[in-house]
């Protein structure tokens, strides 16, 4: 069994279609699109985007990810601000979402949940059963699980949530602060 377990820029070899909860885990068993069985193994929290590529252990093969299509729901708002407060709504309840453009609002896109669903509704949304890739946002501290993509600068997220450590490890923590 191919093991895939580094990411890579190369060209793929071979592919393997995989719905969003299956992107998420870190170990998988799957079979790709040429036949053969193969196991994805990644760091914890690391996820897969459509689009990736994953070289195999031996050097072999590479696979590329590609989203499958799955049933969602979209959420279709036609004025900006209905769109902003449905986004609100759903973030609140910490709901993976894919953000799409209309010409007056925009859509949200989230996986089936009917009540989900009549909340979006309710606040004025019209709603639309629909099959598709799902690629939701990532998150505002990189949900990427510590890769980066094409172009993307290695920032240093952990000194984000450790002050003191990482590229601004000069600035004082905010227990040190001494009124004057």
């Amino acid at each position: 069994m191919l093991i895939f377990n580094q990411r890579t820029q190369q060209s793929a070899t071979d592919s393997v279609a995989l719905a969003y909860d299956e992107r998420k885990r870190s170990r998988l068993k799957v079979m790709l699109a040429s036949g053969a069985e193969a196991g994805i193994f990644l760091e914890r929290g690391d996820h897969l985007h459509g689009g990736d590529k994953l070289v195999a252990e031996d050097g072999s093969a590479i696979v590329e990810i590609v989203a499958a299509p799955e049933k969602l729901i979209e959420a279709v708002a036609d004025s900006p601000l209905l769109f902003a407060r449905v986004a609100y709504h759903l973030g609140n309840r910490h709901v993976p979402v894919q953000i799409l453009s209309t010409d007056n609002g925009g859509k949200l896109r989230f996986q089936t949940d009917h009540v989900l669903a009549d909340m979006a509704r309710g606040l004025g949304c019209r709603i639309v059963e629909t099959e598709a890739p799902f690629q939701p946002e990532s998150g505002a501290y990189g949900a990427h699980g510590g890769h980066h993509h094409h172009g993307e600068a290695n920032d240093n997220h952990a000194a984000l949530h450790n002050p003191g450590h990482g590229p601004h490890r000069s600035m004082p923590r905010i227990h040190e602060f001494k009124p004057r």
